[in-house]
């Protein structure tokens, strides 16, 4: 099957393409897609064999888990084992670029699992494509920087040259506004740890100005 492109206003997503695209999902698509942090590819959290070839376009190892997106804080605690701190930290920084590393509950699908700590990534973006394509699917969606290799595209062009060939599905908005990474935040313990540094540290910082950094 040719891979579709699909070109969505950047803050009004129009419906009928957010549909199609939905569609396509359902019937275990891999997407390449905008969020606010940037592309990144991308399936329905249920689909496990479309989350294989995601893992086969990056050249990930079984043991890799694969973070989600979800579309509030409601989808969170339904994935996720969160403590009330955690919740009111979460709370404050969603939607945005934040990554939070949490006790998986049994609804999240094993291949989406650390297997050793039994944890799971879980993001809100602030991204109305993003958000849009989540409430119409109601269903999480897995989510990784969309590369090869550690590889870093120097201008979207050539990622979309590079990666649209190995997807199902391209969406594009009408104009690009990323961020950068996400801050990723371990919070699976009572003091919460700061794994990677990204997008919006300061407002990590001003809500927890404690966090412990290696």
């Amino acid at each position: 099957m040719p891979t579709q492109t699909f070109e969505l206003h950047a803050t009004t997503p129009e419906t009928h393409k957010v549909r199609k695209i939905v569609e396509m999902l359902r019937d275990g698509a891999v997407m390449l897609y905008p969020t606010d942090s940037g592309f990144a590819l991308g399936c329905c959290l249920s689909k496990k064999n479309a989350i294989e070839r995601v893992r086969q376009i990056r050249r990930l190892p079984e043991h890799k888990h694969l973070s989600f997106l979800c579309d509030s804080l409601t989808n969170i605690s339904e994935f996720a084992k969160v403590s009330n701190h955690a919740y009111k930290i979460i709370r404050r920084l969603i939607p945005g670029p934040f990554t939070f590393i949490l006790p998986a509950t049994k609804a999240v699908p094993h291949y989406a699992v650390d297997p050793k700590r039994k944890t799971t990534g879980i993001r809100v973006p602030e991204s109305p494509i993003a958000i849009a394509i989540l409430k119409e699917l109601d269903n999480p969606l897995i989510s990784i920087t969309a590369k090869r290799d550690d590889q870093e595209f120097e201008t979207v062009e050539d990622l979309l040259d590079a990666l649209s060939p190995l997807v199902d599905i391209v969406v594009t908005p009408s104009e690009y506004a990323f961020v950068g990474e996400s801050t990723v935040i371990d919070m699976t313990q009572e003091e919460f740890h700061l794994v990677r540094r990204g997008a919006g540290m300061a407002e990590v910082l001003e809500h927890i100005p404690e966090i412990a950094e290696d």
